[in-house]
Formats: structure tokens, sequence, C-alpha cells
């Protein structure tokens, strides 16, 4: 790496995060279950005959209470969806805190009881933690860190050595809304826009898809970087590539107008109530179908195709017709949104 200084671009999840990862992180940590950087390990217990998933998260959101949610939400559903998105039911939880010298007693518990409804209602216990507080203005306000186990399903393959040619690419509803909460949250815009985060836990959808198809190819929520980082580290080195299609993403009038007017891309837009779905083309309308019927799928839509052509890369069909790269994000359109 060139630079000699972490810089905010290495924690947007994007160029400069996979290459800090790839080039210094993993110098240090070369366990082969890091190899793939999946959302969670999968560790195999022989004495078991399973293999259980292990993830672990830290979350430093601006603001800390947005619409749609909190960090206390934010950082349970983004355990739960890390292991979801590896075909593991999410089991166990803890719970860090790292609290600033003055923060209100009543933000604190709000952010608790936020999180324990939300364990509570996905079937996951908050079985250990640990409470640190730091001097005044020495962390803004309060960050959590959430690790989670969960047992992997018996029948369940998703990895990218699984994807095959021709295979489909859907993805569970409108992508970006939990970044552009964010940003509306944080009042940078002199007017009123009705945008809600899509934080939510999608282990329910996620289930329903796996018992309905065996050909679930791989599997992954489009936090930080958005659907065009997923998809790049999805054909990065591989001999394939993907194409989508631009008027197949889903979208409301408003999502796109605020994106227009303020030249934001939706595919580099962060979600946390969503998931990406490579699964075998024979399967894919069956699965739409599943999913559509589920509250966190409505507007689930196949939005491209892997192909032989073009390996490592992504391609856009533009509503136009006429065809781009899509390349993995760089920099940093805005800090401290997980």
């Amino acid at each position: 790496m060139k630079d000699d200084k972490i810089t905010l671009a290495h924690g947007a999840g994007g160029r400069q995060t996979r290459a800090l990862i790839e080039k210094i992180i993993l110098k240090y940590f070369p366990d082969p279950l890091l190899r793939y950087l999946p959302d969670s390990a999968v560790v195999n217990i022989p004495e078991l005959r399973k293999e259980i998933c292990f993830t672990t998260d830290s979350y430093v959101v601006s603001p800390i209470f947005f619409p749609g949610g909190d960090i206390g939400k934010l950082a349970v559903c983004g355990t739960i969806n890390d292991l979801a998105v590896c075909g593991a039911k999410p089991l166990f939880i803890s719970c860090a805190m790292i609290i600033e010298e003055g923060f209100s007693i009543n933000d604190f518990e709000r952010i608790l009881k936020s999180m324990s409804n939300i364990a509570r209602k996905s079937g996951v216990r908050i079985v250990t933690g640990d409470t640190k507080v730091v001097d005044r203005g020495k962390c803004d306000k309060i960050f959590i860190n959430t690790s989670g186990i969960g047992m992997k399903k018996n029948y369940v393959c998703p990895g990218l050595n699984c994807i095959r040619a021709g295979d489909a690419i859907i993805i569970s509803g409108i992508p970006g809304l939990h970044e552009l909460s964010i940003m509306c949250a944080r009042g940078d815009f002199h007017f009123s826009v009705p945008l809600k985060s899509d934080c939510a836990p999608v282990y329910g959808l996620v289930e329903t898809i796996l018992d309905t198809s065996t050909g679930i190819r791989f599997m992954r929520d489009p936090t930080r970087g958005g659907l065009a980082a997923v998809l790049n580290e999805i054909v990065a080195g591989n001999h394939f590539g993907i194409r989508i299609y631009e008027d197949k993403i889903p979208l409301t009038k408003s999502v796109r107008s605020f994106c227009d007017i303020f030249g934001f891309d939706i595919l580099n837009l962060a979600s946390e109530g969503r998931v990406v779905v490579v699964v075998d083309q024979n399967e894919a309308e069956k699965v739409l179908r599943v999913m559509r019927k589920h509250p966190l799928g409505k507007r689930a839509e196949i939005i491209g195709n892997v192909i032989k052509e073009f390996p490592g890369r992504v391609i856009l069909k533009t509503r136009f017709g006429s065809e781009r790269f899509i390349e993995m994000p760089s920099g940093q359109q805005l800090p401290r949104i997980c």
C-alpha cells in the first residue's frame, strides 16, 4: 500500500478497505478460514458433526438514533444478517460497549431495550458482554461491538465456489435505504425526505428460501459499499463476470429523485436489511415468488445474471441500452454509517 496512514476510506467497504485487509491484515492473520473473506467464519466441529458460523462487527454510526432504527438495533441485526447469509441459524450474541462519560442513561436504556426487543423477536440470546467508559471526548457517545454464533444448516452450500455461469442475481428489496436515512438524519439537507432505514434481521427471509430451493449458490448482505461492492467481491479473481440491468433494480420515485438531485449512485449505498442472492437460473423464479411473499422480500427482483464474458468484471446495462463497467467503490461517500 502506498499510503502510510489509515484514512476514513479504509473503513468504507470499498477498494481501500479490501486493500487494507488483503495486503496488511491477512499478512498477519493467515488462517485458511479467512481466505474468501466471508461474512462469518464457518468452523467445522468434528465431534458434533456440525459446522458453526462465527462473526463479529463493530458499530459506530452517527447519529445513534435514525429513522427506522438506532445503533442497538443495527448491531443485533448486523450480526444476525452476517450469520444468516452464510446459511446459519443465529443462536447467541455477545455485546461489548464503549461509552463516553456523560452519555444519557435514558438513551442508554433506549438502546438496550431496542437490542433486547430485536433479539427476542429473532429468537437470538444475548449471553455475554463487556462495558467500558472512556473520558468525555474520547468517543462519540457510544460504540458497540457484537459477535454472533450460529449453526449452519447441513444441506446449505452457499459459497463463491458454487457459482456458475447463467446463475441469476436477486436482491430482496430497494437498496441503499439505510445510508440514505443516515444522510437525512444528520440534517445536512434543508428539506424533509420520508426515508427510513431498511435495518432488519433477514434470517427469516433467508430460511424461507433455503427451505424452498437447493439452488442457492451464494448470499451476502450489501452493507458498506452497497450492491457495487458485493458484486465486485463476487467476481474478483474468478472466471466469470456479472451483468445487471438498471431497469430491474427496485427503486421508488423518491429514492431515484434523491439520488439524481445529489449525485449519489444507488449501487454504492449501504443497506442493513437486504440480501443479495445468487441462485441457479432454473430455480430463480421460484425463489423470487417465495421471497415476495415474505415482508422483507415484497420488492425482490431478479436484477441480472452471471456471465462467461468479462471475467472478473461487473457490467451494468443502462435504461438507454448502453453498457458500462461497475467498479468497486473507492473513497468515502459518507463516514460513520454503520
